[in-house]
Protein backbone atom coordinates (compact mmCIF):
# COMPACT_ATOMS: atom_id res chain seq x y z
CA UNK A 1 0.00 0.00 0.00
CA UNK A 2 1.40 3.61 -0.85
CA UNK A 3 1.49 5.72 2.56
CA UNK A 4 -0.44 7.65 3.48
CA UNK A 5 1.17 10.18 5.56
CA UNK A 6 2.56 13.52 3.76
CA UNK A 7 5.27 14.63 5.56
CA UNK A 8 5.37 18.36 5.64
CA UNK A 9 8.50 20.62 7.59
CA UNK A 10 7.54 23.80 8.99
CA UNK A 11 7.72 24.86 12.63
CA UNK A 12 5.22 28.04 12.70
CA UNK A 13 1.33 27.85 12.63
CA UNK A 14 1.15 31.12 10.89
CA UNK A 15 3.03 30.31 8.28
CA UNK A 16 2.75 27.42 5.97
CA UNK A 17 1.75 28.15 2.59
CA UNK A 18 -1.09 26.78 0.49
CA UNK A 19 0.42 24.23 -1.78
CA UNK A 20 -1.71 21.83 -4.26
CA UNK A 21 -0.56 18.80 -3.73
CA UNK A 22 -1.19 19.13 0.06
CA UNK A 23 -4.39 20.19 -0.51
CA UNK A 24 -5.03 17.14 -3.12
CA UNK A 25 -3.09 14.70 -0.74
CA UNK A 26 -5.75 15.76 1.76
CA UNK A 27 -8.83 15.59 0.00
CA UNK A 28 -7.67 11.87 -1.24
CA UNK A 29 -8.11 11.23 2.42
CA UNK A 30 -4.19 11.26 3.30
CA UNK A 31 -2.77 12.36 6.62
CA UNK A 32 -0.68 15.60 6.38
CA UNK A 33 2.36 15.16 9.15
CA UNK A 34 3.94 18.31 11.23
CA UNK A 35 6.83 16.35 12.40
CA UNK A 36 8.22 19.79 13.96
CA UNK A 37 5.39 21.66 14.19
CA UNK A 38 4.70 21.57 18.38
CA UNK A 39 2.51 23.77 20.09
CA UNK A 40 4.61 24.97 22.65
CA UNK A 41 3.31 25.32 26.10
CA UNK A 42 3.84 27.44 28.84
CA UNK A 43 5.59 26.75 32.71
CA UNK A 44 2.01 27.25 34.31
CA UNK A 45 0.57 25.11 31.35
CA UNK A 46 2.98 22.09 31.91
CA UNK A 47 1.47 21.56 35.37
CA UNK A 48 -2.18 20.94 33.28
CA UNK A 49 -0.36 17.68 32.06
CA UNK A 50 -1.96 15.40 34.25
CA UNK A 51 -5.25 12.71 33.75
CA UNK A 52 -6.76 14.54 37.00
CA UNK A 53 -7.35 17.38 35.46
CA UNK A 54 -10.28 15.61 33.36
CA UNK A 55 -13.39 15.31 35.52
CA UNK A 56 -14.00 11.39 35.35
CA UNK A 57 -17.69 11.52 34.23
CA UNK A 58 -16.21 13.26 31.15
CA UNK A 59 -14.49 11.75 28.24
CA UNK A 60 -12.40 14.53 27.12
CA UNK A 61 -12.17 18.50 27.92
CA UNK A 62 -13.95 20.69 25.35
CA UNK A 63 -13.66 24.23 24.64
CA UNK A 64 -17.38 25.16 23.54
CA UNK A 65 -17.30 27.67 20.88
CA UNK A 66 -18.89 30.27 23.04
CA UNK A 67 -15.33 30.01 25.46
CA UNK A 68 -17.20 27.89 27.82
CA UNK A 69 -14.76 25.19 29.06
CA UNK A 70 -16.73 21.66 30.37
CA UNK A 71 -15.15 18.44 31.46
CA UNK A 72 -12.67 20.21 34.28
CA UNK A 73 -11.88 18.56 37.67
CA UNK A 74 -10.69 21.56 39.67
CA UNK A 75 -11.78 25.15 40.97
CA UNK A 76 -12.56 28.29 38.79
CA UNK A 77 -9.19 28.97 38.37
CA UNK A 78 -7.81 25.14 37.03
CA UNK A 79 -11.14 25.58 34.52
CA UNK A 80 -9.91 29.25 33.50
CA UNK A 81 -6.18 27.71 33.02
CA UNK A 82 -7.22 25.00 30.81
CA UNK A 83 -9.69 27.39 28.92
CA UNK A 84 -6.86 29.39 28.25
CA UNK A 85 -4.50 26.63 26.77
CA UNK A 86 -7.31 25.11 24.77
CA UNK A 87 -7.98 28.62 23.45
CA UNK A 88 -5.04 29.47 22.38
CA UNK A 89 -4.53 25.97 20.61
CA UNK A 90 -8.18 26.60 18.78
CA UNK A 91 -6.45 30.27 17.20
CA UNK A 92 -3.11 28.59 16.05
CA UNK A 93 -4.85 25.23 14.93
CA UNK A 94 -7.36 27.94 12.82
CA UNK A 95 -4.26 30.32 11.81
CA UNK A 96 -2.84 26.63 10.34
CA UNK A 97 -6.23 25.62 8.71
CA UNK A 98 -6.21 29.30 7.08
CA UNK A 99 -2.69 29.10 5.51
CA UNK A 100 -2.89 25.25 3.96
CA UNK A 101 -6.64 25.91 2.87
CA UNK A 102 -7.71 29.56 2.72
CA UNK A 103 -10.88 29.00 0.50
CA UNK A 104 -12.43 26.49 3.41
CA UNK A 105 -11.96 29.76 5.90
CA UNK A 106 -15.36 31.75 4.43
CA UNK A 107 -17.43 28.33 5.33
CA UNK A 108 -16.18 26.43 7.67
CA UNK A 109 -17.93 25.81 11.14
CA UNK A 110 -16.31 25.62 13.96
CA UNK A 111 -16.53 22.29 16.11
CA UNK A 112 -15.96 22.63 19.99
CA UNK A 113 -11.58 22.03 20.36
CA UNK A 114 -10.86 19.02 23.03
CA UNK A 115 -8.31 18.41 25.16
CA UNK A 116 -7.62 14.66 25.57
CA UNK A 117 -5.29 13.84 28.84
CA UNK A 118 -5.80 10.58 29.49
CA UNK A 119 -4.18 7.27 28.17
CA UNK A 120 -5.59 5.59 25.56
CA UNK A 121 -4.24 2.12 25.73
CA UNK A 122 -6.65 1.70 29.14
CA UNK A 123 -9.78 2.79 28.00
CA UNK A 124 -12.52 0.46 27.99
CA UNK A 125 -14.90 0.49 25.20
CA UNK A 126 -17.42 -1.02 23.19
CA UNK A 127 -16.25 -2.40 19.84
CA UNK A 128 -18.55 0.14 18.43
CA UNK A 129 -16.76 3.04 20.10
CA UNK A 130 -13.36 1.40 20.41
CA UNK A 131 -11.26 3.66 18.35
CA UNK A 132 -8.63 1.38 19.08
CA UNK A 133 -10.09 -0.15 15.63
CA UNK A 134 -9.22 0.99 12.16
CA UNK A 135 -12.83 3.63 11.27
CA UNK A 136 -14.06 6.24 9.18
CA UNK A 137 -15.60 8.85 11.51
CA UNK A 138 -19.57 8.97 11.55
CA UNK A 139 -21.90 10.17 14.11
CA UNK A 140 -24.89 8.03 14.93
CA UNK A 141 -27.61 10.20 16.11
CA UNK A 142 -26.03 13.40 14.06
CA UNK A 143 -26.87 13.08 10.33
CA UNK A 144 -24.15 15.54 8.28
CA UNK A 145 -25.32 15.03 4.97
CA UNK A 146 -21.93 15.16 3.70
CA UNK A 147 -20.36 17.75 5.73
CA UNK A 148 -16.95 17.20 6.01
CA UNK A 149 -14.53 16.46 9.05
CA UNK A 150 -11.59 18.47 8.87
CA UNK A 151 -9.24 17.28 11.93
CA UNK A 152 -5.53 19.21 13.70
CA UNK A 153 -4.52 16.99 16.03
CA UNK A 154 -1.53 17.63 18.03
CA UNK A 155 0.61 15.76 20.60
CA UNK A 156 1.62 17.56 23.57
CA UNK A 157 3.14 14.25 25.66
CA UNK A 158 5.79 15.69 28.45
CA UNK A 159 7.29 11.98 28.62
CA UNK A 160 7.85 12.08 25.06
CA UNK A 161 5.72 9.63 24.30
CA UNK A 162 3.95 8.79 20.15
CA UNK A 163 0.60 9.00 19.62
CA UNK A 164 0.24 5.68 17.77
CA UNK A 165 -2.07 5.42 14.84
CA UNK A 166 -2.80 2.70 12.64
CA UNK A 167 -3.72 4.26 8.93
CA UNK A 168 -5.64 2.35 6.93
CA UNK A 169 -6.04 1.95 2.62
CA UNK A 170 -7.96 4.65 0.46
CA UNK A 171 -11.34 5.58 1.17
CA UNK A 172 -12.86 3.92 -2.35
CA UNK A 173 -10.81 0.72 -1.70
CA UNK A 174 -13.15 0.48 1.67
CA UNK A 175 -15.94 1.36 0.51
CA UNK A 176 -15.61 -1.41 -2.50
CA UNK A 177 -15.51 -3.82 0.30
CA UNK A 178 -17.96 -3.36 2.20
CA UNK A 179 -20.71 -1.58 0.55
CA UNK A 180 -21.79 -5.12 -1.03
CA UNK A 181 -22.32 -6.11 2.99
CA UNK A 182 -24.10 -3.15 3.80
CA UNK A 183 -27.97 -3.08 5.38
CA UNK A 184 -30.14 -1.62 2.86
CA UNK A 185 -31.12 1.85 3.40
CA UNK A 186 -34.70 1.99 4.62
CA UNK A 187 -36.36 5.58 4.92
CA UNK A 188 -39.25 4.90 7.18
CA UNK A 189 -36.63 3.26 9.82
CA UNK A 190 -34.60 6.54 9.43
CA UNK A 191 -38.07 8.44 10.07
CA UNK A 192 -39.13 6.76 12.84
CA UNK A 193 -35.34 7.14 14.11
CA UNK A 194 -36.36 11.09 13.81
CA UNK A 195 -39.00 10.70 15.45
CA UNK A 196 -37.96 8.79 18.32
CA UNK A 197 -35.08 10.81 18.54
CA UNK A 198 -32.57 8.38 18.45
CA UNK A 199 -31.29 10.67 15.68
CA UNK A 200 -31.06 14.57 16.32
CA UNK A 201 -32.37 14.63 12.37
CA UNK A 202 -33.19 12.76 9.12
CA UNK A 203 -30.77 10.40 8.54
CA UNK A 204 -29.56 10.16 4.84
CA UNK A 205 -28.75 7.24 2.93
CA UNK A 206 -24.89 8.70 2.52
CA UNK A 207 -25.38 8.87 6.67
CA UNK A 208 -26.45 5.41 6.70
CA UNK A 209 -23.84 4.19 4.40
CA UNK A 210 -21.28 6.00 6.53
CA UNK A 211 -22.15 4.06 9.69
CA UNK A 212 -22.24 0.59 8.22
CA UNK A 213 -19.05 1.50 6.46
CA UNK A 214 -17.72 2.25 10.34
CA UNK A 215 -19.50 -0.74 11.87
CA UNK A 216 -18.39 -3.26 9.37
CA UNK A 217 -14.78 -1.91 9.32
CA UNK A 218 -14.63 -2.16 13.23
CA UNK A 219 -16.57 -5.48 13.44
CA UNK A 220 -14.27 -7.48 10.96
CA UNK A 221 -11.61 -8.95 13.05
CA UNK A 222 -9.76 -9.92 10.23
CA UNK A 223 -9.75 -6.85 8.67
CA UNK A 224 -8.45 -5.12 11.45
CA UNK A 225 -5.55 -7.50 11.66
CA UNK A 226 -5.07 -7.83 7.93
CA UNK A 227 -6.00 -4.98 5.97
CA UNK A 228 -3.98 -3.01 3.94
CA UNK A 229 -2.01 -0.69 6.58
CA UNK A 230 0.85 1.21 8.06
CA UNK A 231 1.64 1.93 11.48
CA UNK A 232 2.54 5.72 12.06
CA UNK A 233 3.74 6.72 15.89
CA UNK A 234 3.15 11.03 15.95
CA UNK A 235 6.15 12.19 17.96
CA UNK A 236 5.40 14.51 21.14
CA UNK A 237 5.57 17.73 19.57
CA UNK A 238 4.24 17.17 16.18
CA UNK A 239 1.09 18.14 14.53
CA UNK A 240 -1.36 16.62 11.84
CA UNK A 241 -3.97 17.00 9.93
CA UNK A 242 -6.66 15.09 8.05
CA UNK A 243 -10.07 14.59 7.28
CA UNK A 244 -11.56 12.00 9.59
CA UNK A 245 -14.73 11.05 7.83
CA UNK A 246 -12.13 9.94 4.94
CA UNK A 247 -8.63 8.76 5.97
CA UNK A 248 -9.17 5.21 7.74
CA UNK A 249 -7.27 5.25 11.15
CA UNK A 250 -7.37 3.82 14.22
CA UNK A 251 -5.84 4.80 17.92
CA UNK A 252 -3.48 2.64 19.43
CA UNK A 253 -1.31 4.39 22.19
CA UNK A 254 -0.51 8.13 23.75
CA UNK A 255 -1.47 10.31 26.05
CA UNK A 256 -2.11 14.13 25.81
CA UNK A 257 -3.70 15.60 22.81
CA UNK A 258 -5.16 18.21 22.13
CA UNK A 259 -7.90 18.82 18.84
CA UNK A 260 -9.66 20.94 16.83
CA UNK A 261 -12.47 20.08 14.35
CA UNK A 262 -13.40 22.06 11.55
CA UNK A 263 -16.70 21.38 9.78
CA UNK A 264 -16.71 21.56 5.93
CA UNK A 265 -19.81 22.23 3.62
CA UNK A 266 -20.51 19.59 1.26
CA UNK A 267 -18.97 20.90 -2.33
CA UNK A 268 -16.64 23.51 -0.44
CA UNK A 269 -13.60 20.90 -1.34
CA UNK A 270 -10.80 21.93 -4.04
CA UNK A 271 -11.93 18.71 -5.49
CA UNK A 272 -15.69 17.67 -5.10
CA UNK A 273 -14.87 14.36 -6.41
CA UNK A 274 -12.50 13.64 -4.38
CA UNK A 275 -14.94 13.39 -1.17
CA UNK A 276 -16.77 10.35 0.57
CA UNK A 277 -19.65 11.74 -0.87
CA UNK A 278 -18.95 11.92 -4.32
CA UNK A 279 -17.17 8.09 -4.10
CA UNK A 280 -20.11 7.00 -2.09
CA UNK A 281 -22.59 8.62 -4.84
CA UNK A 282 -20.58 6.91 -7.52
CA UNK A 283 -20.93 3.70 -6.49
CA UNK A 284 -24.38 3.57 -5.50
CA UNK A 285 -25.28 5.44 -8.89
CA UNK A 286 -27.73 7.60 -7.01
CA UNK A 287 -28.24 10.60 -4.86
CA UNK A 288 -27.55 9.85 -1.40
CA UNK A 289 -28.91 13.22 0.28
CA UNK A 290 -32.61 14.04 -1.02
CA UNK A 291 -33.52 13.46 3.22
CA UNK A 292 -37.15 14.41 2.68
Amino acid sequence: MESQIVKIDATDWRNVPNRPEWTAAVEAGKLLYFPSLAFDLTEQEKSLLRPDVRDPKARNISLNVDGSIKGVAGDEATQQQVAAMVGRFRDQATALIAGLFPDYMPVVRMAPTSYRPSQVETRAQSWRADDKRMHVDAFPSRPNYGERILRVFTNVNPHGQPRVWRVGEPFEAVARKFLPRAKPYVRWQAKALEMLHVTKSFRSEYDHLMLQLHDGMKGDLNYQQNAPQETVPFAAGSTWVCFSDQAVHAVMAGQYMLEQTLFLPPGSEYDKEASPLAILTRLKGHPLVDVR
